[in-house]
């Protein structure tokens, strides 16, 4: 795995770590490249990384409830609840109760906030999307199936550990 890595500054003689320990020193890397770019565009686009992506998504689904976003983030609702509360301090975002049902509230996006869901530029979604771009269908198909399985598999982990 360590050859095909352009520009690694991987010792040459290093020993082999294994599959696993590869997988997630690569998953690492990914990770911090998510967290320096999510830096960056807080200071060129005033959202972070996380920030925008659930801007993308109330974008193309307006109406969403906070409980779906989280369903589809894959993450406990409490988790987005900092997120949100920037979002609508920010006047990115409009949190509203639901006409049809009092009790659920609904996520939509400000004018300010569809302004930041049309920037492209110096976004991780532009770097991601130019990535994939290049990429061979057959292996970004294999990705995603690896990613699907491994969230899956931690998923288990994780309430098999609350048990």
């Amino acid at each position: 795995m360590r050859k095909s890595e352009p520009g690694s500054k991987y010792p040459e003689n290093a020993p082999p770590l294994g599959p696993a320990v590869e997988f997630l020193r690569l998953l690492w890397a990914v990770d911090h490249g998510l967290q320096s770019a999510s830096k960056r565009m807080a200071g060129s686009l005033g959202v972070t990384g996380p920030q925008r992506l659930v801007i993308r998504i109330v974008g193309r689904i307006p109406g969403i409830s906070p409980g779906d976003l989280a369903v589809i983030l894959h993450v406990h609702p409490s988790t987005l609840t900092g997120v949100l509360t920037r979002l609508v301090d920010h006047g990115l975002l409009a949190r509203r109760g639901d006409s049809r049902d009092r009790r659920r509230m609904i996520l939509t996006l400000t004018e300010k906030g569809r302004a930041i869901n049309r920037s492209t530029a110096g976004t991780v979604e532009a770097g991601v999307r130019r990535m994939l771009s290049s990429m061979p269908d057959a292996d970004l198909a294999a990705s995603e199936r690896v990613l699907r399985r491994l969230a899956a598999d931690l998923a288990e982990q994780s309430l098999s550990w609350t048990k």
